[in-house]
């Protein structure tokens, strides 16, 4: 798949819902037949291509978001190229009360959950000595709090069942660190060793708890970062490309399938090698750490 151009004004695009719908997957037609997934963050970005996904796999899909008109472009693609119905769940993740609402409704509209993909989330760059005590709650509440709720929440509804789920949680690659972005790598820091720590807790319940950690991925979430900031994340990896959502979304596949069965605990790495290689600074490399010459 070709790599998005940017425009002006400036915009990284990922995929196009008939791209999303027809695109070759590496998985067999009705592999998640009789699964019910839930997926927040589901009408844009990475969530919205494991709901169009997971949907041409068979599953029944319950998608949630803050902006409900987001959530109701999602379901339309898919009912307008997949024939098929998903529910939209408008909501907040940061509000436990407003979690265990979406829960109960997704319970009561399918009678089960299976999967729980949690790819909601959100930063912005600044230097951390200019973040401000709103800032930086803002980003721990839906990265880390919020994606707790969730994570309770299925484990709550599989034990009561008699046990049985999976988790994917959508995360980074924070093992070098991410200057500029210093409270979204707390955040999903806190959610690794948090999935890795409930994969022993929960494996008495037969939960597991996996993570996928996206490298550079051609979203429109990429409109955060400035222009020259955004365009360098595709040669920051020695790959010197931009991964795509379905890369993403196939990485969940896998994880929550029966692939995935003897896997817990675990992060998958879809980032091209960055992780090795490269240098991130989502606001623009300072000066003081400028290489001459670039």
């Amino acid at each position: 798949m070709t790599n998005r151009v940017p425009l002006d004004p400036p915009k990284l695009w990922g995929m196009t819902d008939d791209e999303l719908a027809a695109i070759p997957l590496v998985f067999r037609d009705g592999l998640l037949a009789g699964q019910v997934c839930l997926i927040s963050g589901g009408g844009s970005g990475m969530g919205r291509a494991i709901a169009y996904v997971l949907t041409r796999l068979g599953a029944q899909v319950m998608i949630c978001g803050r902006r409900a008109e987001k959530l109701q472009e999602t379901a339309e693609g898919i009912q307008r190229l997949l024939g098929k119905t998903i529910a939209t769940h408008a909501m907040t993740i940061r509000e436990p009360e407003a979690v265990q609402t979406l829960f109960d409704e997704t319970v009561r509209r399918f009678g089960r959950l299976d999967l729980l993909v949690n790819s909601a989330g959100g930063q912005y760059p600044q230097a951390a000595l200019d973040f401000s005590v709103k800032g930086w709650n803002a980003v721990i509440d839906t990265n880390l709090n919020g994606t707790w709720y969730m994570m309770q929440s299925a484990a709550r509804h599989w034990r009561d069942r008699g046990g049985g789920g999976a988790i994917v949680n959508i995360v980074a690659v924070v093992t070098r660190g991410m200057p500029q972005v210093a409270h979204t790598a707390a955040a999903r820091a806190g959610v690794i060793y948090l999935s890795k720590t409930l994969s022993v807790e929960w494996a008495p319940h037969h939960i597991r708890v996996n993570c996928v950690a996206p490298g550079s991925i051609a979203t429109d979430g990429l409109n955060v970062y400035p222009r020259a900031a955004a365009e360098a994340f595709s040669v920051s990896n020695p790959m010197k490309r931009l991964g795509d959502v379905i890369d993403i979304a196939q990485s969940v596949v896998y994880l929550a399938a029966p692939t995935g069965k003897f896997i817990t605990g675990e992060v998958l790495t879809v980032d091209g090698g960055r992780q090795n290689w490269g240098e991130d600074w989502p606001g623009g490399i300072p000066d003081y750490f400028r290489v001459p010459g670039r």
